[in-house]
């Protein structure tokens, strides 16, 4: 395993964290791995799926305890119980999926648990002052009376991101922020980590996206099956190098690989024909085929199409024009219980608030 070393150019090590282990029924899930986030920068947590980096990301916030090892905040052991006990420590977790309350006002949100009080009532007029003060920080300049939930996720995130700095966060983890967002608000997030990193916060970014990972970050930690494959500094590990320690193998032999296996597809040669569907006001009339055995990328912007084009085939949505043909027959998909029986199946975008019903 190869391990860059990064100059310190005057920075301390804020967060560190050795020979961490975390066992489950049948699972090594860490093994024996170390991390440093030094103060003032940026610092990329990668890894394939199942590599350990939510695990990793769990053990330091106490959601997981350490089998093995230690976890140091300013060279002091911590055993955090729970993400509310290392948010206390300077500890801040922000996620791809925003938890805060969508029905309280901003200003509630960024607040919580820290109002003023006055003889015993919470001063509104303060709590608001308070508000707008947390985001001018973020150069972020919006109505904190307005519920949280009418806002874009976007604008949620950053909201998150307030209060974790609000509360006086040493080190912010930012676990996927940007799978939901835009070009333009993903350039805003970049600013806003650079203005935090050079305020002197420590910033781990986990993301899956490596261009992103090149944008910003300072150094790179690469996990693979639980274990630490290495740290490198950003500017000097070629993108390349990087696909293969994720991997743990060259690109060349995953490619040659596949290569091997298209066209080894065995199963009923089914057909799927899409023929001008579309909506009025949504969507301009789109055909495609889908042929057993292969994957059809959709690819576009946001607002470009996409989610749409799902919906209409899946039934989710009513197209006004075009059909949907399974082997040659045309099917009619007037809602996903249609599709459903027809053989259809969709993952949607917002999966917690279309994909299952939580009360159940």
């Amino acid at each position: 395993m190869s391990n860059a070393a990064l100059s310190d150019g005057g920075r301390d090590t804020v967060l560190s964290v050795r020979g961490a282990g975390k066992f489950f029924p049948g699972v090594k899930a860490l093994q024996d791995v170390d991390f440093d986030l030094k103060r003032g920068e940026i610092h990329a947590l990668l890894g394939e799926n199942g590599a350990g980096k939510s695990t990793l990301i769990k053990v330091i916030t106490g959601v997981h305890p350490r089998d093995a090892g230690a976890v140091m905040l300013d060279g002091i052991e911590i055993h955090p119980q729970h993400p509310g006990d290392a948010q206390g420590l300077g500890i801040s977790t922000v996620y791809q999926e925003v938890n805060l309350v969508p029905t309280l006002s901003v200003a509630e949100n960024l607040m919580l648990e820290r109002q003023t009080r006055k003889f015993g009532l919470i001063s509104w007029k303060k709590t608001e002052a308070d508000a707008k003060a947390a985001l001018e920080t973020l150069g972020l300049d919006i109505d904190v009376n307005r519920p949280l939930g009418s806002y874009s996720v976007a604008i949620q995130q950053l909201v998150a991101i307030a209060r974790a700095v609000a509360l006086d966060a040493q080190v912010l983890i930012l676990d996927e922020p940007t799978a939901s967002l835009d070009g333009d608000e993903i350039q805003t997030l970049f600013r806003i980590m650079r203005d935090l990193r050079d305020k002197g916060l420590g910033i781990v970014f986990v993301t899956h996206f490596l261009d992103q990972v090149y944008a910003v970050t300072d150094r790179i930690t690469v996990l693979r099956n639980g274990r630490l494959v290495g740290t490198f500094v950003t500017r000097d590990l070629p993108q390349i190098d990087l696909i293969n320690h994720m991997l743990g193998r060259e690109l060349a032999e995953v490619s040659a690989h596949r290569h091997q296996d298209e066209g080894s597809y065995a199963g009923p040669k089914r057909t799927i024909q899409v023929k001008n569907l579309g909506k009025k006001r949504v969507l301009e009339p789109v055909s495609l085929d889908l042929n057993a055995g292969e994957i059809v990328g959709l690819a576009g912007l946001l607002g470009s199409g996409r989610t749409e084009l799902s919906e209409l085939i899946f039934g989710s949505q009513k197209a006004d024009s075009g059909l949907v043909f399974l082997d040659g027959e045309p099917v009619m998909l007037r809602s996903p219980r249609h599709a459903i029986r027809s053989g259809f199946g969709l993952c949607p975008e917002d999966r917690k608030q279309d994909g299952i019903v939580a009360e159940l």
